[in-house]
């Protein structure tokens, strides 16, 4: 990995919850389930057994993908952000584009974006374009229509 994989304290306990709950809970059931079905006979027709299999090799990629981005992790507290009047990793930032519509955005790991939430990924094209802002800059984001300019409004970290 060339960069550092940033992850706020909250994105990174949701990374941990989902490879303790893989791994404590329900992948020592699969293996139980996978037991059983092969004391069953002829594995090449038993649904349990392959599914079983399929399933366990599934957690097994998934576990091994959390352990590398856990691994990779820089976890960044945006309530100790040292300057609050720029855009950096945390921000919750307002923009409102030529036709004066508004949006607001939150500035989080790639781990943890959600656009339904309006959780913007770090690497993300809008990420990378507000970078450094400051309220009343404008700035330009490529997007699949083509290149928009939005200007900042404004810009909010979580307290401390």
């Amino acid at each position: 990995m060339d960069r550092p994989n940033y992850i706020t304290p909250a994105g990174f306990a949701v990374l941990r919850a989902e490879y303790e709950q893989l791994l404590s809970d329900e992948r020592p059931k699969l293996v139980e389930v996978i037991s059983w079905a092969a004391g069953n006979g002829d594995r090449s027709e038993n649904g349990d057994y392959i599914y079983g299999r399929l399933r366990l090799r599934q957690i097994d990629r998934r576990l091994d993908w959390l352990a590398k981005r856990m691994k990779a992790a820089k976890v960044v507290d945006p309530a100790a952000a040292p300057d609050r009047t720029r855009v950096f990793f945390g921000a919750t930032v307002t923009i409102a584009d030529q036709d004066d519509n508004h949006r607001t955005l939150t500035l989080v790991g790639d781990d943890e974006a959600d656009a339904g939430q309006a959780r913007v990924g770090w690497g993300s094209p809008f990420a990378r374009a507000l970078r450094g802002a400051a309220v009343g800059d404008l700035r330009r984001v490529a997007l699949p229509a083509g290149e928009k300019e939005y200007e900042v409004i404004a810009i909010a970290y979580p307290d401390a």
